[in-house]
């Protein structure tokens, strides 16, 4: 049985949850279109993205340990992405794949609530409310903001609040099924993209920064984009490799206390190849620099 979803992000059919991370955080930073200007990088990073969306979810991936490349009409995961066309939302294509079919998400029409009718009669009202799954950015889930969203056969336009937490469910009224006058609402099962570049810790953030030799040794100041903005980080002289530099309200909002969190900034020390220094700095730095910590 073909397993392209785990050909897509480089791993074993056989690997753990944690290997499964490790390798689409890795290949997400290399394809990310912020960072490879390649024209086939985007769509590239669409595939890994859907991939890891499937094999991060556990019913999901049992799905699709059983049935495999059947589910994509046969086609390999790489073919069949290509034969959405360009502006294929792949995310929400494997959402209704594994709801088991009826729309967005798995959305739902069961359950029914009772009211008196006449003498004592008891009627059975349906269940007007549809509850569906959506998949938002990282940024839009930490800054808050509209995302699209398609349900019931109609695409609209939801309001994020900034904070809001992988799991969370959002109310929204007047979007369900319409019936004899009434109509139900929406309720959305929210979960949150997995960032390249960014981890969530409770209301705080860590982002990974290159540093280089230069100005960890002897300090300097570095150009850090965050999500909201570039900043000028002052990176003191014997910086460490992991050190973590802390900038206040800069987090995600706290949706109870109003309050941000921090973003932290932790170091990775670029080290130049030696090949690449000048050949008489290589000898004073063979002389000189202590061989023992």
């Amino acid at each position: 049985m073909s397993k392209s979803l785990y050909d897509t992000l480089e791993v074993s059919p056989t690997a753990n949850e944690s290997e499964i991370k490790k390798a689409y955080r890795k290949l997400a930073r290399k394809y990310h279109p912020d960072v490879n200007k390649d024209p086939s990088a985007e769509e590239k990073f669409k595939e890994i993205n859907a991939a890891y969306e499937v094999l991060s979810d556990k019913e999901k991936k049992v799905q699709y340990d059983q049935y495999g490349d059947s589910m994509f009409g046969g086609q390999n995961f790489h073919d069949f992405s290509q034969s959405q066309g360009g502006n294929v939302d792949l995310d929400e294509i494997l959402r209704q794949m594994f709801s088991g079919g009826g729309g967005f998400g798995g959305a739902g029409t069961s359950g029914f609530s009772s009211s008196s009718f006449g003498g004592g009669q008891r009627y059975q009202e349906p269940n007007l409310d549809i509850e569906a799954n959506v998949t938002i950015p990282f940024s839009v889930a930490i800054l808050g903001g509209s995302h699209s969203v398609s349900v019931n056969g109609e695409r609209f336009d939801i309001k994020i609040p900034a904070g809001v937490k992988d799991g969370e469910r959002m109310r929204v009224k007047g979007k369900g099924h319409a019936q004899n006058g009434r109509v139900g609402d929406l309720f959305l099962r929210i979960h949150v993209a997995p960032s390249p570049e960014y981890e969530r810790e409770g209301d705080d953030l860590v982002k990974t920064f290159d540093v280089p030799l230069y100005a960890a040794l002897f300090g300097d100041k570095i150009a850090v984009q965050t999500l909201e903005k570039e900043i000028k980080l002052k990176i003191p002289q014997n910086t460490k490799n992991g050190q973590r530099f802390r900038v206040k309200e800069m987090g995600a909002m706290n949706r109870k206390t109003k309050q941000r969190g921090a973003l932290y900034l932790k170091a990775n020390i670029v080290l130049p190849k030696v090949e690449d220094l000048d050949s008489e700095l290589v000898e004073i730095m063979k002389e000189k620099l202590p061989k023992t910590v």
